[in-house]
């Protein structure tokens, strides 16, 4: 099973993408004098569009070693190869061993290459089209939100979303 693991910060202040206000109107803008700051770590299952997300407010080893656990306990019995970044979080020696001792084999990507994780393409759609121009202050209801957005996407939907369906998909040779 190969899956992929990815993580995107969503901070008080929402994305400005697109336009606010009607043309000719003055768009009223939240101005916050917090800056706090939510993770959401994504896990997706490129071949059927299965979906595990995990939300906190920090990203550490501790947090990265209970998604390995999430991940073990949610797909039980497969061989899982887990494609992610070189955050420290995921390269520490503690988070490695416990990946093996789970039976989830770690493949690291390029660094600078977004465009190989297609979690990356899933956050960009999530913040552009969803939570982008929200007023939404309060980053806890931005996060609910993206979380139900996700969940309410269906397993096709996802990959499609992701990009794994298109012709020039790195692993579309493993897929067919």
């Amino acid at each position: 099973m190969i899956l992929f693991l990815d993580s995107t910060i969503f901070s008080e202040i929402p994305p400005l993408r697109a336009m606010w206000a009607p043309i000719g109107e003055q768009a009223c803008v939240p101005i916050i004098g917090s800056h706090a700051k939510r993770f959401l770590t994504g896990v997706l299952n490129i071949q059927s569009g299965d979906y595990l997300d995990y939300a906190s407010s920090q990203f550490r080893q501790a947090n990265f070693q209970q998604i390995l656990h999430l991940i073990r306990s949610h797909w039980r019995g497969w061989q899982i190869v887990l494609f992610l970044d070189r955050n420290k979080a995921h390269t520490t020696l503690a988070s490695r061993h416990l990946a093996r001792q789970l039976g989830i084999q770690l493949r690291w990507l390029p660094t600078a290459c977004p465009e190989l994780n297609v979690l990356d393409c899933l956050w960009r759609h999530l913040k552009d089209d969803i939570v982008a121009n929200q007023p939404t202050p309060d980053v806890d209801a931005t996060i609910e939100c993206a979380c139900r957005y996700m969940a309410d996407l269906s397993p096709r939907e996802r990959l499609q979303k992701a990009g794994v369906f298109a012709q020039d998909f790195w692993l579309a040779d493993v897929l067919r």
